[in-house]
């Protein structure tokens, strides 16, 4: 049964959750950077409301089961400290909206910004792009953002976890691409098709560093590790990837690998690869590629 409650409009949930958000010491970089747009995201969410439009409701009067609505989530936010898309079931990249859950980390990728733009000039003419692999797929976000901005794309995803495979099959059901999007549960190129190439390999693999991922936040730990831990110096997996690349891509193609900020790391591991780094929001020290020639093998 609803309760009473002193706060009456989203304006007054607002400020409340921006409070407690506030005041819990809440992390935020999971599709919100920070307490206000987060509140905004969980509130108009919560009642249905538009996403990106917020001030024509801030003075609506809510139900007294709407404000308990929105109080439980915030409460569920502070208390649980997971990510808001674990509590929503959703995230966004580059207007697309994703299904996810607890099985996968919330996406979020510069690669997925870099898609966006094609990879051009780096991979050449987006109409010619045929084979693609995406490794460490999770979700499926990048697989499936890949399939809208190359027309004739044909792309496997890969992942060792089946838990993240069914979710990853659900977003790939819900696009309809089924018919384009082959998913293959296993160890980086394992599960693959014998002697199957591709033009681009894409990969957003665990890379945090061992030290790192003990000071990671409550929201972060909430997500599986398998995803995240890259080893003592988090190139455990991107070694392995590097050096399978060749024997999978065709001659002309490259490699795309997303390590966050394991740059330093990155230039420790591999210090005789021709490492092109790629340009994007953060920078260009999140992102790198290696060509078919550049690559070990």
């Amino acid at each position: 049964m609803a309760t009473s409650s002193p706060l009456l409009t989203v304006r007054d949930l607002l400020r409340f959750a921006v409070s407690r958000f506030t005041q819990a010491k809440l992390s935020f970089g999971h599709g919100s950077a920070n307490a206000y747009d987060e509140a905004a995201y969980l509130t108009l969410h919560t009642l249905h409301l538009p996403l990106d439009t917020l001030d024509p409701f801030l003075d609506a009067r809510l139900l007294p089961e709407e404000v308990d609505a929105v109080l439980q989530v915030i409460e569920r936010r502070v208390t649980e400290r997971v990510p808001a898309a674990y509590i929503t079931n959703e995230a966004f990249m580059h207007g697309l909206r994703f299904y996810v859950d607890s099985r996968v980390i919330v996406p979020r990728s510069f690669v997925g910004e870099l898609l966006h733009e094609g990879l051009e000039p780096w991979v050449g003419d987006s109409a010619e792009i045929g084979p693609v692999l995406e490794l460490c797929t999770g979700s499926g976000c990048l697989p499936i953002i890949a399939a809208h901005v190359w027309p004739k794309a044909r792309i496997d995803a890969v992942d060792i976890s089946p838990d993240a495979l069914a979710v990853a099959r659900r977003n790939v059901a819900d696009y309809k691409m089924e018919d384009r999007i082959s998913l293959y549960e296993g160890d980086l190129y394992a599960p693959l098709p014998a002697g199957a190439k591709y033009d681009v390999i894409l990969t957003n693999p665990p890379y945090v560093n061992e030290t790192s991922m003990q000071a990671l936040p409550a929201e972060y730990q909430a997500e599986p590790r398998i995803a995240l831990a890259g080893g003592d110096d988090g190139m455990d997996v991107v070694r392995r990837i590097i050096a399978g690349a060749k024997a999978h891509l065709n001659p002309g193609g490259a490699l795309v690998v997303e390590i966050g900020n394991e740059h330093a790391n990155v230039q420790a591991a591999f210090p005789d690869l021709e490492i092109v780094w790629l340009p994007v929001s953060a920078g260009d020290e999140q992102v790198f590629l290696l060509t078919y020639e550049a690559l070990p093998g």
